[in-house]
């Protein structure tokens, strides 16, 4: 892949070891605004069945254009992970595949999604922001449930709303409503952008759905990748698998 990232970035031995890596890397978040011309738009997410005893994980990203949100590339990767999902791990069990399957694409987009969080993480560093830095590319995370903190207030009704999400009397992201009468998404720095700009950038890229188009095309290919559909002819990635975590 042409990446050259420290193995226990990926593969930490130890939830101990793992906390330590989130402590180090959200050092190195940049939360001011570090973008280029956006040209392409890169989404990102996984896809498993959690009864799978093998553990595989399927990872997707989808580039699209911008401004038409054209569809350009998609990739995919099969990696197998030890690590079952805990929350503020989730980037341990699902990163190792979200990079294998970025360094898949002919073209890198210049902005990428992300399904999850960034910096609205206990330890600063969701799987939004440790890939920001691990590929330092300018993200935002986009989850759909909250992981830490509570919105300031309801947002209005209207595409675009947006309140405060605070934790610790810190605004960690925005909660924003992208549909009316639809659940909100919530929106944090990745890496190289500021909350005000991650915000702009999803409203930018919102269509007729919940999620912006980026994530939701993401989404969509993971699932076809791991139900076998479209293009999954990838060779699994089975080396350097992680220790089993342990709580000790």
């Amino acid at each position: 892949m042409g990446m050259d990232i420290p193995t226990q970035w990926l593969y930490p031995a130890s939830l101990e070891d793992a906390a330590q890596v989130q402590r180090l890397l959200a050092e190195k978040v940049v939360r001011e605004d570090q973008l280029p011309a956006i040209e392409r738009i890169g989404g990102l997410d996984v896809s498993n069945n959690l009864r799978d005893p093998e553990n595989w994980v399927y990872a997707s990203v989808a580039s699209l254009g911008f401004p038409a949100l054209k569809l350009m590339e998609t990739t995919c990767a099969k990696v197998q992970s030890t690590l079952p999902y805990m929350p503020g791990f989730l980037a341990f069990r699902e990163v190792p595949a979200l990079v294998e399957a970025y360094g898949q694409l002919q073209i890198k987009p210049d902005l990428l999604m992300v399904d999850g969080h960034g910096i609205s993480h206990p330890r600063g560093l969701g799987i939004a922001s440790h890939l920001g830095v691990l590929l330092n590319c300018p993200t935002i995370g986009v989850a759909k449930s909250i992981l830490v903190g509570k919105p300031l207030s309801e947002p209005g009704n209207q595409v675009g709303d947006y309140v405060p999400l605070v934790w610790r009397g810190n605004t960690l992201g925005a909660v924003l409503r992208t549909r009316p009468n639809v659940a909100p998404v919530y929106i944090s720095t990745g890496h190289k952008i500021s909350l005000e700009t991650a915000i702009e950038w999803v409203v930018r890229c919102l269509t007729r759905y919940r999620l912006p188009e980026p994530t939701r095309q993401a989404h969509q290919a993971a699932n076809n990748c791991r139900k076998g559909l479209g293009d999954n002819s990838l060779t699994p990635v089975t080396g350097h698998l992680p220790l089993l975590f342990s709580d000790t």
